[in-house]
């Protein structure tokens, strides 16, 4: 498999990639963002291990590009150890996070474990048409507006992103975003989704939210290709 190592630190970078390809893999190197980025233009990589601490930015734009093209598998390797920025690193898409100092077999025996893994979309982010959601600081936007939610709209509207283009049965919010003991009334659904449309105003938009009778519902751009 050929991988890309980026990363900064003179005496780690050397020991990195001469140990991935005594694995067998083929490795490139880069030491700063904007040569990966290059890098990432031209080439196609089974894995990036990936720094944040680089001289030119943080690390974590170019795993949130990379994971939202679903071009390739991402491993951060860093010094960032907090439980915190392990979250905000997978939540921005990294297949695997793993902290300063390590030890070389556990990284070997990661990268193993994420090259079996198939290639996801992944990133903070969630967009259908101009709706934005930001999966990490629980906001939505429509075009540029930010639009107020409740934890469980966005719970919905999340499912609804997810599953954009698809018909979604009241049954699969029942069961996705409440769970098997939900007893309130059983037109919960019907009324999250029309606080919805109201809140996002999409009755006139072209990202619609729709019903399908006796079906469910479907959150579909009109302006994307069928």
């Amino acid at each position: 498999m050929r991988l890309l190592v980026v990363e900064d630190d003179a005496g780690l970078a050397p020991v990195l990639v001469r140990g991935l390809r005594e694995e067998g893999h083929a490795v490139d190197h880069a030491a700063t963002l904007a040569a990966a980025d290059d890098l990432c233009s031209y080439n196609d990589y089974a894995l990036v291990v990936l720094d944040l601490g680089l001289p030119d930015g943080d690390g974590l734009t170019l795993c949130r590009r990379l994971k939202a093209e679903g071009r390739t598998r991402v491993l951060v390797l860093t010094a960032r150890g907090s439980a915190t920025e392990r979250v905000i690193g997978l939540d921005t898409g990294a297949d695997d996070y793993l902290t300063k100092p390590f030890d070389f077999g556990e990284l070997a025996a990661r990268v193993r474990a994420v090259l079996r893994r198939p290639v996801t979309v992944g990133g903070s982010e969630l967009r259908v048409g101009d709706i934005r959601l930001d999966m990490v600081t629980h906001r939505v936007w429509r075009g540029d507006v930010l639009i107020p939610l409740t934890a469980k709209e966005f719970a919905v509207l999340q499912y609804f992103m997810h599953q954009a283009g698809q018909t979604v049965t009241r049954t699969d919010l029942l069961e996705q975003v409440w769970d098997l003991y939900y007893e309130g009334t059983s037109n919960v659904v019907d009324v999250f989704v029309s606080t919805l449309r109201r809140k996002l105003d999409l009755p006139t938009a072209k990202t619609r939210l729709d019903t399908v009778r006796g079906v469910g519902f479907r959150l579909h751009d009109e302006a994307a290709p069928r």
